[in-house]
């Protein structure tokens, strides 16, 4: 079986069936009865058109459901509306079930969930072990997403930006269980990027692929974080690096800039730079301007700082942190890599101890615990210790 033609084929086939009129929770569970069969049959019997079979499938698993339920409405209409077997029509409603799966009546992590399923065609097993929970805690989130959204009607206009943070959500998952949720994040991307003309939607694509090109390098053999100044450039992935340049080069000449395109822009200059010394920091510090325009986003400001810091030296980079809300993650060590450059070791030392007890993974807090580490070690041994 192509597992990954079925994971394509899903949201069509699902997005035909909410459009005939199937509510959406009935629906989704038809096409997975669909794919279960499909899985079962193919590799014996393999379909000439493999959507069609699976919309013909889905939607008689559908009926049947319909007829079975006495208190469903409008069940003797919906039968005669049965299509006739054949190839399946060319109209695409993909774009539709990202906006339905986005809907704003849900959580973020049902929306991601939901999108997941019902988009990008993972089962809910996948799901469950990608976000560390039960599969039973998984079924139930995407069963209440399915009810909530089943009232809406699929010909609502959509809000992108919701879209893109949802993908945007899927891609900082990462990797865990057996599903690659950032690679997952970059499909899905691409499939929304091939359905609708939207700078955003290229800056977020653009955005996903400069950041991914980076992957190999950020960890080391033992697990341990690797920054970014300190990173094997040779493993960055220059194929992805191109790609994300040029999808970027092409949104930024609409003249309609937005969130991800400028994020993209600050992740293509690290990109660009053959070394970390030769980072274009000045430009780095004039796209966070943009971002902070843009979103008046204190973290952005945060990640400004550190910026301002490489520019303009540490204590311009202080200075900019000292106008920031303390409480702010990751703000302590942001504060003590800058004290750091400043020369003054022992506050920095005390500062990434401190940012260690409220990192939020257990990579994260490592690291910081290192700098730590590393640093009261120079100060015991005096200035000429490595």
């Amino acid at each position: 079986m192509d597992e990954a033609l079925l994971r394509g084929l899903t949201p069509g086939v699902l997005a035909v069936l909410v459009r005939r009129g199937a509510d959406f929770a009935a629906a989704e569970d038809a096409v997975q009865d669909a794919l279960t069969e499909a899985v079962r049959v193919w590799p014996d019997d393999p379909p000439r058109d493999a959507k069609g079979w699976l919309i013909t499938v889905a939607w008689r698993r559908f009926l049947d459901a319909t007829r079975a339920d006495a208190a469903r409405r409008r069940r003797e209409d919906l039968v005669d509306e049965q299509p006739a077997p054949g190839p399946a029509a060319a109209r695409d409603d993909t774009l539709q079930l990202y906006f339905l799966c986005a809907h704003p009546s849900l959580t973020p992590s049902s929306a991601v969930a939901l999108t997941l399923r019902a988009v990008g065609g993972l089962t809910t097993r996948q799901i469950a072990q990608a976000y560390l929970v039960p599969e039973a805690t998984m079924a139930q989130r995407i069963s209440r997403a399915k009810r909530t959204v089943s009232g809406v009607r699929f010909d609502q206009a959509g809000d992108v930006a919701t879209v893109l943070r949802v993908l945007y959500l899927v891609f900082n998952e990462g990797y865990s269980g057996d599903v690659d949720l950032a690679t997952e994040a970059i499909r899905l991307t691409r499939q929304l990027a091939a359905a609708i003309d939207h700078p955003e939607v290229s800056g977020l694509l653009a955005l996903m692929l400069l950041h991914h090109a980076r992957r190999a390098a950020r960890t080391a053999p033992d697990g341990s974080l690797v920054p970014l100044a300190e990173q094997d450039r040779g493993r960055w992935d220059t194929r992805a690096i191109a790609e994300g340049v040029a999808v970027l080069q092409a949104a930024l000449a609409r003249d309609r800039l937005g969130e991800f395109q400028a994020q993209a822009a600050v992740a293509a200059l690290h990109a660009d730079a053959p070394t970390a010394a030769e980072t274009d920091w000045v430009q780095i510090v004039e796209w966070y301007d943009e971002l902070a325009r843009l979103t008046d986003s204190p973290v952005v400001r945060l990640n400004r700082a550190v910026a301002v810091g490489e520019a303009d030296g540490a204590r311009a980079g202080l200075a900019a942190l000292a106008a920031l809300d303390p409480t702010l993650p990751r703000h302590t060590a942001a504060a003590a890599y800058l004290h750091e450059r400043d020369g003054d070791l022992a506050t920095a030392a005390r500062l990434y101890a401190e940012a260690a007890l409220h990192a939020p993974a257990l990579a994260e807090r490592d690291h910081l615990t290192r700098q730590a580490a590393r640093l009261n070690t120079r100060l015991r041994h005096g200035p000429t210790a490595g």
